[in-house]
């Protein structure tokens, strides 16, 4: 079967849609297919990839639109760089929007031979250049799978709301495809409802195989548990757990892996040697740092409509889990914890579903029922 992908996103990128990415198409290569990736190709890295697994990358262009940059001038130019950079990302997308010329482009001197095209978001332009792309003369593939990670139009934890024609577009890229994948049955909910028969549920994949952890006992001289995400202000924040480690005395460490220093900077002092703020780190890197913990944090703040990655990866750890919904917890329950009793910890997720082979499993079955 020969395969084509589109995504902005892929390895070397830390991101849940540079994983996604990456994996599949090395599972559509190790099945014996034919795999494209269209991304923006990085020749140091991609060329030893295409090598090793057998892909074959192109690259969708250089950017060639104006980026404007927020972090140099005085305090006034960056306020008003901040509000034209949002006004344009709410006006046109921009700079995304370069995407969809860039898919165009590419797509345009492309025929119909492929058996399966999945264009994955973020960003949605990727999408629309497809769409754009595709007519009944020249369809570039029997099937096309638009892979969504998150809503556009309502897409509920934007700060902003999409402009109201924004609707029209996202209704013109759906009509055009054959499938709109997304990660959970919850999100349903968040897409256009006349649209419904083409919805599938294909969660995110994960290669478990060349991935290890520590398997020996765990004794950390002080109870040692970590934190590995980003944080939402009024959503996704650490502030009340971390005010309430702030009144224990017992010894312990806790491990955050984060780039959002705002949210942990006003506990330097406070904390001390007991905060340990960490940069990311590739994933089978962190999984096998967090499987020597003796517990992990999850903030838990919208489970209905949240794709569970974190506790799939969580769970692979086989690490007992102290979740935090919404900001709140029971204060008896992290005492516990901290004294390494976790008769109140999270039930684990089966994590076979997640399994990076069955999940490309049902890609291709998408392609054999047409």
């Amino acid at each position: 079967m020969k395969i084509l992908i589109i995504s902005r996103s892929f390895y070397p990128m830390n991101s849940p849609r540079s994983f996604r990415t990456t994996e599949l198409v090395k599972e559509f290569s190790r099945k014996g297919h034919e795999v494209i990736l269209l991304t923006h190709k990085q020749d140091n890295v991609h060329i030893p990839f295409e090598d090793k697994y057998n892909v074959k990358i192109e690259d969708l262009g250089k950017s060639k639109i104006f980026k404007i940059d927020i972090t140099k001038g005085n305090k006034f130019s960056i306020l008003c760089k901040r509000l034209i950079k949002r006004m344009l990302l709410q006006l046109i997308e921009y700079p995304n929007i370069e995407l969809m010329f860039q898919v165009r482009n590419k797509l345009k001197a492309k025929e119909s031979i492929y058996d399966l095209l999945i264009s994955i978001a973020v960003p949605f332009p990727i999408h629309w250049g497809v769409a754009w792309s595709r007519n009944k003369n020249n369809r570039i593939a029997k099937v096309w799978v638009a892979d969504c990670g998150d809503p556009f139009y309502y897409n509920i934890h934007d700060s902003f709301k999409k402009f109201f024609y924004f609707k029209y577009i996202e209704k013109w890229y759906s009509r055009k495809t054959d499938y709109i994948s997304i990660p959970f049955e919850g999100l349903k909910k968040y897409f256009f409802k006349e649209f419904e028969s083409k919805y599938r549920v294909i969660p995110q994949g994960f290669n478990f195989d060349n991935t290890k952890i520590y398997d020996k006992p765990i004794k950390n001289d002080v109870v040692t548990f970590a934190y590995a995400g980003g944080f939402i202000k009024t959503a996704r924040d650490p502030k009340k757990f971390l005010d309430f480690l702030v009144t224990k005395n017992t010894p312990f460490k806790f491990i955050v892996y984060n780039k959002q220093k705002e949210f942990t900077e006003p506990y330097n002092d406070l904390l001390g040697d007991k905060l340990v703020v960490k940069d990311y780190i590739p994933r089978k890197e962190l999984l096998y740092e967090l499987s020597k913990m003796d517990f992990l944090v999850n903030l838990e703040y919208d489970p209905e409509n949240q794709s569970p990655s974190k506790l799939i990866d969580y769970s692979f750890t086989k690490r007992p889990i102290l979740l935090i919904k919404n900001n709140e917890f029971y204060e008896h329950v992290v005492d516990e914890f901290l004294s390494r009793n976790y008769k109140n910890k999270f039930e684990m997720i089966d994590i076979d579903q997640y399994n990076i082979e069955n999940v490309g499993q049902q890609f291709l079955n998408l392609v054999q029922k047409e």
